[in-house]
This record gives structure tokens, C-alpha cells and sequence, in this order.
């Protein structure tokens, strides 16, 4: 990538590159495993956020998580995912990112990740900034740089 372009990578920021909260799907950690399953199926969606009541970011449940909790020792025993929630079995230990990070900031951690998660001050969830976006960008300015 020329200079220029990743110039002008540096000064986009988080807020111009993210999906806002209103349109990500997500689960409440007080749902139970069996509603976050039916999501993550019905979306189509590996992962999706976890909120609190109060519309703060808590962690990330997968499909993979949820599938781990149902193994018995012989069978999946699905009909457990009702008694167990989300918050139990959820991922909080995932990066996150603020509106007013870099796009080069978005890119290193999307490196392991196919979303991060922005968040404001107080934990509110704001949206996320997938990969799909990072690389739509990366392959606009390297289309701009080849045209000049």
C-alpha cells in the first residue's frame, strides 16, 4: 500500500467503520443457553455479543461454547440449555475497541477475531467493527493507489 493510502488509513477512525448496536444481534446474559442457541442458528452467526440489562457489554457466547456445555459422555443432552445462562458459559475476555480508535487499531485486533465489539465509557455497547469492513477499506485504497 503506498504511504498515502495508509495515511489516510491512520486518520479513519472506529466510529466510521462500525456497525451501530441497533443492527447486531446479541444475547442478554441472564437469557438461557437454549435462547442464545436459536439466535446464533436463526441469524446464522457464530458469535454474537453479550449485554446486561442495562445495555453494557459483557463477553461473547459461540455456538462452540454453547455445543462444549451440551456434551454428556455419551450424547449432546441439548435439554440442558435451559437451565444453564449465557452469562455461565459466555467469553469476557475479548478485546474491545472505542469510537475514536484508528482503523489500524481495528485491524491488529481483528487479526484473531472476525468482529470486535465497540464499546463507550461505561461499558455501553455501541456496535462492532467486523473484518469484512477492515478489508473492504484495504481493498478500496489499494484499488485508489493502482488508478493513480
Amino acid at each position: 500500500m503506498l504511504q498515502l493510502e495508509s495515511e489516510k488509513n491512520e486518520t479513519l477512525l472506529v466510529k466510521d467503520l462500525m456497525i451501530s448496536s441497533e443492527k447486531v444481534a446479541h444475547v442478554q446474559s441472564g437469557n438461557p443457553l437454549e435462547h442464545a442457541l436459536l439466535v446464533l442458528i436463526k441469524t446464522g452467526y457464530s458469535s454474537v455479543p453479550v449485554l446486561n440489562s442495562r445495555f453494557q457489554f459483557e463477553g461473547i457466547i459461540s455456538k462452540t461454547k454453547i455445543l462444549e456445555e451440551s456434551l454428556g459422555l455419551e450424547q449432546f443432552e441439548m435439554n440442558r440449555l435451559g437451565d444453564i445462562s449465557v452469562r455461565e458459559v459466555m467469553d469476557p475476555d475479548v478485546p474491545c475497541l472505542k469510537k475514536n480508535h484508528t482503523f489500524i487499531d481495528a485491524l491488529h485486533k481483528l487479526i484473531d477475531h472476525p468482529f470486535i465489539c465497540v464499546i463507550g465509557d461505561n461499558d455501553e455497547f455501541d456496535g462492532i467493527v467486523t473484518r469484512r469492513e477492515i478489508l473492504k477499506n484495504v481493498s478500496k485504497s489499494y484499488h485508489e493507489s493502482k488508478n493513480k
